[in-house]
């Protein structure tokens, strides 16, 4: 035998209902339907219940609309016009009696608890009336004849022994083969007054449990508007997915902390006679669901879901005179206990000074003054401070029953946390390891979720987000670079490059869930202005998790929001030389500050486009080995210059052809005063362990200082008289069998940039185009020194360098 439980939403529209009708018809066994009230209507029962309760005449026209919606339910799905009409006067007849109670609450203004538990019932007996006429052999049954509660200090608790008893004389003289029994669930009766009762809110499913549990079914089975239970809540995290299977312990572990799938006392009466759970939707009635269970087979995962309660208030009990004095916790527990407040949370220190704990906001007042009345003497005289509440928090817990045999979970869990700039404010772990509980500030709530669901692999893909501010030639290259790997990355790495934030000088562009990169810039175009402080307001307020600012521009005032985004624990990987070259202190505080929040901040293409310079610089101090020398040609505009001037083709115009082309700046000037380059030697002095700032590097330049002053448009026009002494100048070189090279060099901690003519038999005399060459010389490397060469300049291979500095993140 199974017992059905139809929830709310399962019952709360035609649709739903006729799918329920369909499910019920199509078993092959016998079943016994448990109903809650159409969706919504008990919370409407409630309001209008106040409504009349304050005198508001609005009541009355509320409650019509509750009879107009039953009605049209039944007109709608009852197509046998007998049966229509009396279940229209049975209807008609609760509402009769429901439309009395509410004027009488109306006429004296006042709503007492017991008139307020008849009010509700009413949801559940008009719903169970209209199933038990839809489904075929459909026989509602009265489940306050034999679901009874007990009165004890205030609250009505189950009478199991008795309800047990009822259970089984009720449905004794059933006979399954032509009966359908219908149940109303949540309702019950008052074993001593015969009042009626209720289970709480949820109670539905705890009234099947009951039944399944006393008649010892086969089965209980929960029809919601959900596949089950999922690893987290999906409307927070887009890549949560179904759990297929739970144990009793993992599942009321989930429930009690704002899985609100099922009802967490449902759990134990079935869990006693060991009678499977399984979750299904109502919707989408194919879906295998979840099934609770005692025993999960191959369970190899630690954490099962990521569970959350919203409003949490943290009230801590501190004082001295609790050190090692027995009894304390036993009065704050009792005391809330007999004010009926639920506390879902404890922490205590092991200095036993002080002791947290975690109860709803809605209790929050009443809690702090129950326990300020219960240590009243102890506060007066000083031995104990007055309760501290701090509200605004938020409850999250991880759960899953392999825990306790996977060593690292909780370090894992807080160094997560930790790298993502969420602090931890207080924390509990029971000894069984099923659930690690934490509270935090509620903004980072959303934050954590996504980070835990990420970081211990419930997701499919693990996702770095990022902000992408340039869409330049270099950021213009890097998202199509990014659009055009996205499904390998997605397939073969488990990876989603999720670009939430795109900026230009101009317009931004941001949504959490992601941007099509395939029309960004007509998106760009129609959005509203933008400036650098809203763009930043936006990144940090976004709070997100795992992501990174990335910058390809050249910008100053970009640069100067990385320390902001390092102290908000979002990475920073950046084409944009300024940051790394500025004032040593800004470049030292900008690393100190990405270690000590456990964030990146990468600049591989700062020096030499896709090279991976920096990265082996790093790479050889960090195994020991100490930089004594190096020397490099690093502006790949500078290369491409000396290397195409000739009798035919002037510097004037070898310069222009740089421009075309794309390896200079817009401005020349840049490259050609060695701004360029000095910024790139001191970025890899500073890297290789020196203290060095731009003013300390020698400069030997090859043009008059003048031609860096006035107008571009002035510049070009005097460029040209440049040309008759490069000329004279590289006759010569021709015939030494030498070439121009500006090189930048470095040894011990000083610095110099150059225009050098170098020989046929040195390293950087065959250096093409506009390649970048590095010889670096060190402890290890001395003789013969290290060199990387290759492309120095050009949007693809910087934008691909930007992207390799990602990808380095994603691989952590």
């Amino acid at each position: 035998m199974k017992v059905l439980k139809f929830g709310g939403t399962s019952v709360g529209s035609i649709e739903s209902i006729l799918s329920l009708k369909s499910i019920v018809e199509s078993e092959t066994q016998p079943v016994i339907v448990v109903v809650s009230a159409l969706g919504g209507i008990t919370d409407k029962l409630i309001a209008i219940s106040q409504q009349a309760l304050t005198g508001d005449e609005q009541y009355k026209e509320e409650f019509e609309n509750i009879v107009k919606r039953h009605h049209h339910m039944v007109e709608n799905i009852i197509k046998d016009e007998t049966a229509k009409k009396t279940l229209l006067g049975t209807l008609n007849d609760l509402f009769d009696q429901l439309r009395s109670i509410y004027y009488g609450v109306f006429l004296i203004h006042d709503l007492s608890a017991k008139t307020q538990a008849t009010i509700v019932s009413y949801g559940e007996r008009l719903s169970s009336h209209i199933v038990g006429t839809l489904i075929k052999n459909g026989k509602r049954m009265n489940s306050r004849d034999f679901i009874k509660t007990i009165n004890k200090q205030g609250k009505h608790t189950l009478d199991t022994k008795l309800t047990n008893q009822l259970v089984k004389d009720a449905f004794a003289t059933i006979d399954f083969n032509t009966t359908v029994p219908v149940v109303p669930g949540f309702i019950s009766r008052d074993r001593d007054t015969n009042e009626t009762t209720n289970l709480g809110r949820g109670g539905s499913d705890y009234t099947a449990s009951i039944i399944a549990a006393a008649l010892d079914a086969d089965v209980l089975e929960i029809w919601t508007d959900v596949n089950g239970f999922m690893t987290a809540d999906p409307r927070v995290i887009k890549s949560a997915y179904t759990i297929n299977e739970l144990s009793y312990i993992e599942a009321m572990e989930l429930c009690n902390f704002g899985a609100k799938v099922v009802y967490p006392p449902t759990i134990y009466p079935v869990c006693v006679k060991n009678i499977p759970i399984k979750v299904k939707n109502t919707f989408n009635p194919s879906d295998p669901g979840t099934i609770i269970k005692d025993k999960i087979e191959n369970d190899r995962k630690p954490i099962k879901g990521i569970s959350s309660i919203k409003g949490t208030t943290l009230i801590t009990v501190t004082g001295l005179s609790m050190v090692g004095v027995i009894g304390v916790n036993r009065r704050i527990f009792t005391a809330l206990a007999n004010n009926g407040i639920s506390v879902f949370m404890v922490s205590q220190a092991s200095s036993e000074n002080s002791t947290s704990i975690g109860v709803r906001d809605e209790d929050a007042d009443k809690a702090v003054e129950t326990l300020n009345e219960e240590f009243a003497k102890e506060i007066k005289t000083g031995a104990m401070f007055p309760m501290h509440a701090e509200s605004g928090l938020a409850t999250i817990a991880i759960v899953g029953e392999n825990m306790k045999h996977t060593p690292g979970i909780a370090g894992k869990l807080f160094g997560t946390l930790g790298r993502s700039g969420i602090s931890v404010i207080a924390c509990a772990q029971g000894a069984s390891e099923t659930n690690i509980s934490f509270v935090v500030h509620s903004k980072y709530l959303r934050k954590s979720l996504n980070v835990l669901h990420d970081s211990f692999f419930l997701s499919e893909y693990k996702v770095l987000n990022l902000f992408v501010c340039g869409v330049g030639t270099v950021g213009g290259n890097l998202l199509q670079q990014i659009a055009s790997q996205y499904q390998e990355l997605a397939d073969t790495r488990q990876l989603k490059l999720n670009v939430v934030g795109i900026a230009s000088s101009h317009n931004a562009i941001f949504n959490r869930e992601g941007l099509d990169l395939n029309n960004y810039k007509e998106q760009l175009k129609a959005s509203e202005p933008s400036n650098i402080s809203k763009m930043c307001k936006e990144v940090v307020g976004m709070n997100i998790f795992n992501s990174v600012f990335v910058d390809c521009t050249a910008s100053s005032e970009v640069a100067e929001l990385y320390q902001t985004f390092l102290e908000h624990n979002i990475s920073v990987v950046t084409a944009n030389k300024i940051a790394a070259s500025a004032e040593y202190e800004k470049y030292a505080k900008l690393k100190e500050t990405a270690l000590r929040r456990g964030v990146k901040f990468l600049f591989e293409t700062n020096v030499g486009a896709g090279l991976p310079i920096i990265g082996t610089i790093n790479d050889l101090r960090n195994s020991g080995d100490k930089i004594l020398k190096i020397e490099a040609v690093l502006s790949g505009t500078l290369n491409y210059i000396f290397n195409t001037i000739a009798a035919d083709v002037p510097f004037s115009e070898t310069v222009r052809l740089a421009k075309e082309e794309g390896y200079s700046e817009p401005d020349p000037r840049i490259d050609l005063c060695g701004k360029d380059v000095i910024r790139k030697l001191v970025i890899l002095t500073r890297e290789a362990g020196y203290r060095v700032e731009q003013s300390d590097v020698v400069k030997q330049l090859f043009m008059p200082d003048d031609f860096f002053e006035g107008s571009l448009e002035d510049f070009w026009k005097r460029l040209p008289s440049l040309d008759a002494d490069f000329e004279r100048r590289r006759e010569i070189l021709e015939k030494e069998k030498k070439r121009w090279r500006f090189v930048a060099s470095m040894e011990m901690g000083k610095t110099k940039v150059s225009l050098e003519a170098v020989s046929e038999h040195h390293p950087f005399y065959g250096l093409e185009g506009s390649n970048n060459i590095v010889l670096l010389t060190t402890e290890r490397y001395k003789e013969y020194p290290m060199l990387i060469q290759g492309y120095g300049a050009g949007a693809g291979v910087t934008a691909a360098g930007v992207f390799a500095n990602i990808m380095s993140i994603a691989n952590i």
